[in-house]
């Protein structure tokens, strides 16, 4: 498996959470996000169109994920937390799924990027 999306489950803070973070300047995201920006010239693919693009794609195909999500994009990273409970577990394993799949299929992800770029907020 990759290195470029981890999950973390955080208990010893204030506020106990579950986080998936992207690390957007990682090699093998970095070279699907040519790809998209080939596709869409607004995907510029650092934190905050990588916030953009994943809001869109779980608005359609996994709205439940959104369910309780808050983001800390950055320019070379994404996170995605929720507050630490079974069910936000699973969403976030889920996530962590969703965001390794688009990565590993560039194919999949420029036809998304193609077909829906135009109702993409990119930053």
């Amino acid at each position: 498996m990759s290195d470029y999306v981890k999950l973390f489950t955080l208990e010893e803070i204030s506020s106990p959470c579950v986080e998936v973070i992207l690390e957007a300047g990682a090699p093998r995201v970095m070279a699907t996000g040519e790809k998209m920006n080939a596709v869409c010239p607004d995907a510029y693919m650092n934190g905050y169109n990588w916030e953009a693009l994943f809001r869109r794609y779980l608005e359609e195909k996994d709205p439940d994920i959104l369910e309780g999500m808050k983001t800390d994009p950055e320019a070379d990273m994404y996170v995605a937390y929720w507050p630490l409970t079974p069910e936000n577990e699973a969403r976030a394993r889920r996530f962590e799924t969703i965001v390794r799949s688009l990565i590993e299929d560039e194919e999949a992800i420029c036809r998304f990027v193609e077909e829906r770029g135009e109702e993409i907020e990119w930053d």
